[in-house]
């Protein structure tokens, strides 16, 4: 089990929370520390917004807490309707988020048994902000995440995964079994991939002139994702329709292995490009190989004609795999555009730590 940065910051802020709890004399710092638990995020964009809804819910649940209190009393069952009316108004207000720390701070205030209760209620209030205030600064200051390594490290990981068993399946030399088994791990990496993008987009910069390379590089990253689910849909392609491809003529089969050995050379060269490892252009451009879209069609369309009394489910199995290929293959060359042009932009200048995106 790896100890993660979330690990590491939950506990920093619940030690925090309750030293601030105890430094500041709150009666129960327990509930700093509970708050600190609920409002830890996984990006400072996050955790700024969590404090905006913590607020509201706290707040709201806080007011009813002692409503209810002075109008009702605090018996068991007023506790029960009282956390049902916080509850009912938070998802009106689209504060769901925030439904379980407002019931801790609910049912802090209502089981008080003293005399003071306005002043036990406010005690309360702030006892629990102390420790959402704390997970904010905590996620300010300790261990920032890095999701563009993350992101970029998992992408490239399933990439190459993904061309491994592409260039063996227009070879027809793999295992199936395990061929099955490793697409269902591409498609949790693909999800996650999805998941660091997300938090990637969310994560802030501070300096205006930063914001330019971040939008462009968010348009890359997405369409590294893309691509990367292209390679995924043809790797299927070919594996569900291995029986078709076997019964091609031989120079339809070889130019398809040509083809797409050309598109997964090509996908390999843009992804080590990015990060500069290959300069942008790329050198001896007129030896580079490409996709050729053209002769993969016009085979396709031969094979076509040669066939087109035979009314077999052949022809539209064999077009998928084609429109597969070209599909991909159009995704790489815009991939190749984007990278060139963010290159052009900021001089090959990209700092991806790729030993510590894990």
């Amino acid at each position: 089990m790896k100890l993660g940065a979330r690990i590491l910051k939950t506990g920093i802020a619940i030690v925090l929370s309750l030293y601030l709890g105890l430094l500041l004399h709150s009666p129960s710092p327990v509930f700093a520390g509970i708050a600190a638990i609920f409002a830890i995020q996984p990006t400072i964009y996050r955790s700024y917004l969590t404090i905006i809804e913590q607020v509201q819910g706290n707040l709201i649940g806080a007011i009813l807490a002692v409503i209810f209190v002075l109008l009702l009393g605090n018996h068991i069952i007023v506790i029960g309707l009282a956390a049902i009316v916080v509850i009912i108004i938070n998802l009106k207000l689209k504060l769901e988020n925030t439904i379980g720390l407002t019931l801790v701070t609910l049912i802090s205030i209502m089981e008080t048994q003293s005399g003071n209760f306005i002043q036990f209620a406010g005690i309360r209030f702030s006892t629990i902000m102390i420790g959402v205030f704390s997970a904010f600064i905590v996620n300010l200051v300790f261990m920032p995440p890095k999701y563009e390594n993350k992101l970029y490290s998992k992408i490239v990981d399933a990439t190459e995964e993904i061309i491994k068993w592409i260039r063996l399946s227009t070879r027809h030399d793999y295992d199936h079994q395990q061929l099955k088994t490793d697409i269902k791990k591409f498609k949790e990496s693909i999800n996650m991939m999805d998941l660091f993008y997300k938090m990637l987009k969310e994560e802030r910069y501070y300096l205006k002139k930063n914001l330019p390379e971040k939008s462009r590089k968010l348009v890359i990253y997405r369409q590294l994702n893309v691509t990367a689910k292209k390679a995924l849909d043809t790797l299927k392609r070919l594996h569900r329709y291995e029986n078709e491809l076997l019964q091609l003529p031989e120079d339809f089969k070889q130019s398809i292995q040509e083809q797409v050995d050309s598109l997964i050379y090509h996908h390999e060269q843009v992804l080590l490009r990015f990060i500069g490892k290959i300069p942008t252009p790329a050198p001896n451009p007129e030896e580079n190989l490409y996709l050729n879209k053209q002769e993969l069609f016009d085979y396709f369309l031969a094979h076509q004609k040669e066939t087109a009394e035979q009314n077999s489910p052949h022809h539209y199995h064999t077009m998928q795999i084609v429109a597969s290929i070209i599909d991909y293959g159009e995704q790489v060359e815009h991939l190749d555009t984007l990278i060139t042009s963010f290159h052009s932009f900021h001089h090959n200048e990209i700092s991806i730590e790729v030993e510590n995106a894990d």
